[in-house]
């Protein structure tokens, strides 16, 4: 039983608060897996060409080819992204509209298949998780549980932080906030409850995968679910 895990972060794995939470999740698991970095990969948005109506593979020549074979395997998911402009940014964004190669047909490649999902923000990191969540349930992949959590925005690494008046430190803590030192700045690592809470995210979906996975049963859930989302804009 494999679980691939993703990080949708530009930043290098060391400092990345959402790479470091989604490995925190995987470990808490307990199970096999894999986890990859978007980071430098050359992956683009869909292009609407339609290529892969025929057989459901995306026909599009990029970094996202080889992980294809790697995203059907997998038994679950934990993916990850960074807060930009409270949303996901580009790159993870880009990586999940190429799951439209998924849905044609019946295409039931990844249906009934789990998934955790983990943001990480300057302020918050719920607006990434309930996005990634929303681009799952397209494909009937059930969430069991987020993970959002305040990191490092990059005010405190660009140089100027400690001065600039429209940065996250002044506007979460004013002149006070400003006065950051190592120590004080926001680390996934440093917050207990986010680690708990990425750790009970591993050990709910290492439960589920083991005690009586039902894709079927998971697909049909899902399906429920998303007829009565789009039925109220109908």
């Amino acid at each position: 039983m494999l679980i691939l895990g993703i990080s949708g972060s530009p930043r290098k794995e060391k400092v990345s608060g959402t790479y470091r939470l989604v490995r925190r999740v995987l470990e808490a698991t307990g199970l096999d897996y894999e986890l990859i970095s978007l980071r430098k990969k050359d992956i683009r948005g869909c292009i609407a060409c339609l290529g892969c109506a025929k057989d459901n593979v995306c026909k599009v020549e990029d970094d996202l080819a080889p992980l294809r074979e790697k995203i059907v395997a997998a038994d679950a998911f934990v993916i990850g992204a960074p807060n930009y402009y409270s949303g996901i940014n580009a790159l993870t964004h880009a990586f999940l509209e190429r799951w439209f190669q998924f849905r044609h047909q019946e295409g039931n490649l990844l249906w009934g298949k789990l998934a955790v999902t983990v943001g990480v923000g300057g302020t918050k990191g719920h607006f990434p998780a309930d996005d990634l969540e929303r681009f799952l349930a397209y494909n009937f992949i059930e969430t069991v549980a987020k993970v959002s959590a305040r990191g490092a925005a990059s005010c405190y690494t660009c140089g100027y932080g400690d001065s600039c008046k429209v940065g996250i430190p002044y506007l979460l803590g004013g002149e006070e906030g400003q006065k950051f030192t190592e120590e004080t700045i926001p680390d996934v690592e440093k917050d207990p409850a986010c680690l708990q809470a990425a750790d009970e995210a591993g050990r709910l979906l290492a439960k589920r995968l083991t005690q009586g996975h039902d894709r079927n049963a998971v697909t049909l859930k899902m399906q429920q679910a998303m007829m009565a989302k789009f039925s109220e804009t109908a």
